[in-house]
């Protein structure tokens, strides 16, 4: 089966790889372009881009693929690419490109997608950072067979996986990342023998995972110990939680939700020690025992305090927005 792979970041590359150990012809990736990245900003490659290039795979990189829109001889290249690869099917995760109907209807099996989340909860852009957020008990995968709609299209594998407690969205993110790989060969497989059996996506239950704004890092010190801990968890590694004391900017990481009663306003410090810093909220008391200082590097909050003056009654703000 010859194979077309859609995709960017490294929940995707993991999916070309095993796609590539599988033995899986692939005569063409599409990916974004690259990007400034690092202290330096230079551009980086897309980890799918230097994947595909160590294996020497065909890449090609539109910044669109509609003909009709602002990067017409972008989307042309694409389609000129698409046409040559003659592939059988096309494979996208977590792309970051809309696919116009030309795309979508290219391929002899259309397009499949590998989405992170158990179908329709959490289509969109973030499943796996608003499913810790909300405090869901399960995630997953869904592999799709995709249609015009924003991850609408009839299902063809799930498999599903519990949340830990303490999990954060960057070890969700590898445990679907696996799981994603292993499900869309096992798709392939069954589509080249005709065994799939589409099922459309059920009428209730439909959320919208909208993405990440770097605005949202920002602690809400009235909310729930609950709610802001799992936010915390949520925005790692992406965007981080933060909150302002005395002045400076704390990257908050890691949180733990403790069995007492708020006696002050959000925000306010009630204990700081070598467990950590224990915070008043809207609900109830949160302990922050896992804390990064600007251009400093993630510590456990009793270190970080040997280097800060913090007293009982401080109080936190939010951080920047």
């Amino acid at each position: 089966m010859r194979l077309v792979f859609a995709g960017t970041p490294e929940f995707a590359r993991a999916a070309l790889e095993r796609l590539h150990g599988a033995g899986f012809e692939i005569p063409l990736v599409l990916t974004q372009p690259d990007r400034p990245a690092g202290r330096g900003m230079k551009l980086q490659a897309s980890p799918v881009k230097q994947f595909a290039q160590s294996q020497g795979m065909a890449v090609v990189q539109p910044r669109s693929l509609r003909l009709d829109g602002k990067f017409p001889e972008d989307a042309a290249q694409a389609r000129a690419a698409l046409e040559a690869a003659r592939a059988d099917a096309m494979v996208v995760a977590a792309y970051g490109l809309l696919l116009p109907p030309w795309v979508l209807a290219s391929p002899r099996l259309g397009c499949l997608n590998i989405h992170a989340s158990l179908l329709p909860r959490w289509r969109g852009a973030a499943p796996i950072h608003r499913a810790i957020e909300a405090g869901d008990e399960r995630s997953g995968v869904t592999i799709m067979q995709m249609d015009e709609g924003l991850d609408t299209g009839d299902m063809l594998l799930v498999e599903s996986r519990p949340i830990a407690p303490h999990e954060t969205t960057a070890t969700l993110h590898d445990k679907l990342a696996t799981l994603g790989a292993r499900l869309i060969v096992e798709a392939l497989e069954l589509a080249a023998c005709g065994g799939l059996r589409p099922q459309p996506q059920p009428q209730e239950g439909v959320t919208y995972a909208h993405k990440i704004d770097k605005a949202e890092s920002a602690v809400d010190w009235s909310l729930p110990a609950a709610v802001i801990e799992r936010r915390i968890r949520a925005f790692d590694p992406f965007p981080g939680a933060t909150g302002v004391l005395g002045g400076e900017v704390l990257k908050l990481w890691r949180a733990e939700v403790l069995p007492a009663p708020a006696s002050a306003p959000g925000g306010t410090v009630l204990q700081a020690g070598p467990a950590g810093l224990d915070v008043a909220t809207g609900v109830g008391v949160l302990r922050l025992t896992e804390l990064q200082r600007p251009g400093g590097r993630r510590l456990a909050a009793g270190q970080v305090l040997h280097g800060m003056a913090v007293v009982p009654g401080a109080c936190f703000t939010s951080g920047p927005r």
